[in-house]
């Protein structure tokens, strides 16, 4: 009994030691070596601490940063990446932090990366979503990887080609009359643009990618937008590895809950296409229809399951209502502030179509739109970063990394160096972009990526800036717009980069 007892303490002891070794192995000796190996390089960096990595570090420069009050101005890179701002001035456009247990390598010259941006699986791969992030995207093109990948691409690259987008213009001028005419009620008054565009994002992305009204899919917008919250709340959170997966928090079981109803309203919306008598399904032309028709008839490598057609809707609610009500959002604020700009989009629009809806041919002639929209991308990027994440093996410009490691670019930073778009580069001027993308950046595209760039860029970013200028084309055949006193200038990250507290404007009928 004596041995057994004294095998059974040492089986025990060492369990417990083999534990223990591969924990500190995981959080002391590896970011050891990864910080030794990236020093040797040249690549320099906060030195990592114990367990926490720099995420105190980075906790308490956003807290101080965010209790400022925040002027009305555009220059918004150190409110919002106060760490990026700081360490990048110490350590150079190339530096490694830890936010948290993993190395991450933040790379500001446009040349390295292009680099990564522009690589198709040889060095890099899509860096890991964080769990809450995945909860609202789920296994679908923004986080998936290799065959998988290129599958969904390629369904949600017919969805939203260039003929598509021109099928879809009669539902956006629908939508966006229909809250032209909420409008009415308004006029010489307050209103939230906001809210309204989050609204209408909501109904033209319903109509035209699901073919469904905004009231049908209004519970899935509103968990959405309550896991984005959760995820951001959690986001920064000091985790030990392992232990939060063990025992989950309020946070977490709530997360859970939003996930299954959300899972539950996206097949509800789907069994409304199937004809309750035969049982066949009517898949349509629309986004949701060839996810269908890719799950119920296509075969071998082709075929998706009802979990992804799940994931993509749910990454398409996100995306396209998100992206196009936020861009709407802070060109309006711009336009709002600078009234001369306001003036010559509305000549513009009214030279192409009078009174009359836009239609597909003078959309894509609307030059000063462009370079406003350019503008409003650069300032205030849907999202302020992109990741990679490191193969074994991976190369980037003379640096050689090690796998695992993320590498984080900084597109906040980027749109607003001075040493990229000059003195001026935190302020709107959307003459920059008269001659084009190309000339703005100097023929380097990795200067400018609001839709990230390479075989990644987003593929819903044609629809996001039709929408826009459709939007802002009706309303500003309609309306004048001024800044209410109210609004309160303070730009979020949430998923996005969201306005906190709104965006209020006065309106007034033409």
């Amino acid at each position: 009994m004596d041995n057994t007892m004294r095998i059974l303490a040492l089986s025990i002891l060492l369990l417990f030691l083999v534990a223990l070794i591969n924990f500190l192995h995981k959080v002391w000796w590896l970011p050891m070596r990864i910080q030794h190996l990236l020093f040797s390089q040249g690549i320099k960096g906060p030195p990592h601490r114990f367990l926490h990595g720099n995420t105190i570090e980075i906790s308490e420069m956003r807290e101080n940063f965010m209790n400022r009050k925040l002027q009305l101005s555009h220059d918004i890179f150190q409110t919002l990446q106060p760490h990026i701002y700081l360490w990048s001035k110490i350590y150079g456009k190339n530096f490694l932090h830890w936010p948290g247990a993993g190395a991450e390598l933040v790379i500001s010259e446009p040349e390295l990366i292009k680099e990564m941006l522009y690589d198709r699986g040889q060095y890099f791969s899509r860096s890991e979503v964080d769990k809450y992030l995945k909860k609202i995207l789920g296994e679908a093109i923004f986080t998936s990887e290799g065959e998988k990948w290129f599958k969904l691409r390629k369904l949600a690259n017919q969805a939203f080609h260039a003929e598509s987008l021109r099928n879809m213009i009669p539902a956006m001028v629908e939508s966006v009359e229909g809250m032209l005419g909420r409008w009415k009620n308004y006029e010489g008054k307050e209103i939230d643009a906001n809210e309204e565009f989050r609204v209408l994002s909501a109904e033209v992305i319903s109509r035209t990618a699901f073919g469904s009204n905004y009231l049908e899919g209004q519970k899935i917008f509103h968990m959405l937008r309550k896991l984005a919250i959760l995820s951001c709340k959690n986001s920064h959170k000091i985790r030990l590895p392992r232990i939060s997966n063990i025992f989950k928090d309020r946070y977490d079981l709530e997360a859970e809950k939003l996930e299954k109803r959300i899972r539950d309203s996206v097949l509800e919306i789907v069994k409304k296409r199937q004809n309750t008598k035969t049982g066949e399904i009517s898949f349509g032309e629309d986004f949701l229809g060839l996810h269908l028709r890719a799950h119920y008839n296509a075969n071998g490598s082709d075929k998706i399951s009802v979990q992804e057609l799940i994931d993509q809707c749910k990454t398409f609610y996100t995306a396209g209502q998100g992206t196009t009500s936020i861009l709407l959002s802070w060109t309006i604020l711009l336009l709002a502030i600078h009234t001369d700009w306001q003036e010559k989009a509305r000549e513009e629009v009214l030279e192409l179509f009078g009174q009359q809806p836009p239609n597909s041919e003078g959309i894509g002639r609307l030059k000063t739109m462009s370079m406003i929209i350019n503008e409003s991308l650069r300032l205030y990027p849907p999202s302020v970063y992109t990741e990679r994440k490191a193969k074994k093996g991976a190369k980037l410009g003379n640096f050689i990394l090690p796998a695992n490691m993320n590498v984080h670019v900084p597109i906040l930073a980027i749109h607003h160096d001075p040493k990229i778009w000059g003195k001026d580069a935190d302020i709107f001027d959307p003459e920059r972009f008269s001659s084009g993308i190309a000339a703005a950046t100097n023929n380097n595209p990795a200067a400018f990526l609001p839709f990230s760039l390479g075989p990644r860029t987003c593929v819903g970013a044609d629809f996001a800036t039709v929408e826009a200028k459709i939007s802002l084309s009706m309303i500003l055949q309609r309306y004048t717009f001024t800044l209410s006193p109210n609004y309160v200038h303070s730009p979020v990250q949430i998923v996005s980069l969201r306005p906190q507290h709104g965006v209020q404007v006065v309106i007034n009928a033409l």
